[in-house]
């Protein structure tokens, strides 16, 4: 009895979700660093120096903003976000493949909504200035457009890895 191994026929589609998820780990390590560095540059300033850095507040808001909105994209797309399988375990196979699609559906959905909600607000707000720093406002909101259209394109490709026979919940896998 032989077991074959999982079907790796990963498309161009695939792999360009990868590279995007690969990026947008890269971004948020980077944001975070930057941000380790920020506060060390706050407690330094602070005490050390006795003349507290005031931009670094506005700053590590924003960078923190970044690094949720792409951790959360990433996790999309890794299977690693919160999720409710319980109910879904407890059915046959084509209902939690049924279940499953509803949920990358209504990620997708979800992802659509914060997307053009994110977009809206970005143009709302980017008139006014971060007090401070002097960057446009929109740009506290621009993370969660960008977030959302890539929990969007994530939620898509594990939609077309279904269509595709080549999705494999850990829950499905026995």
């Amino acid at each position: 009895m032989s077991i074959d191994p999982p079907r790796r026929n990963f498309s161009w589609f695939d792999r360009l979700l990868d590279m995007v998820s690969w990026t947008c780990k890269l971004l948020a390590g980077i944001a975070l660093v930057s941000l380790t560095f920020m506060f060390g540059w706050l407690v330094w300033g602070r005490y050390v120096l006795n003349a507290t850095p005031t931009w670094v507040e506005q700053v590590s808001l924003l960078l923190m903003v970044v690094i949720t909105f792409l951790g959360a994209a990433v996790g999309i797309h890794e299977n690693t976000h919160l999720g409710v399988s319980y109910f879904r375990e407890l059915c046959p196979e084509p209902v939690r493949r049924a279940f499953l699609a509803v949920s990358h559906l209504s990620l997708a959905g979800f992802g659509l909504v914060l997307m053009v909600t994110g977009y809206q607000l970005t143009l709302f707000k980017w008139g006014s200035q971060i007090p401070l720093i002097h960057l446009p406002e929109g740009l506290r909101a621009l993370p969660s457009c960008i977030g959302g259209g890539l929990i969007c394109l994530f939620s898509v490709g594990h939609l077309s890895k279904m269509a595709r026979g080549i999705e494999q919940d850990s829950l499905l896998v026995e």
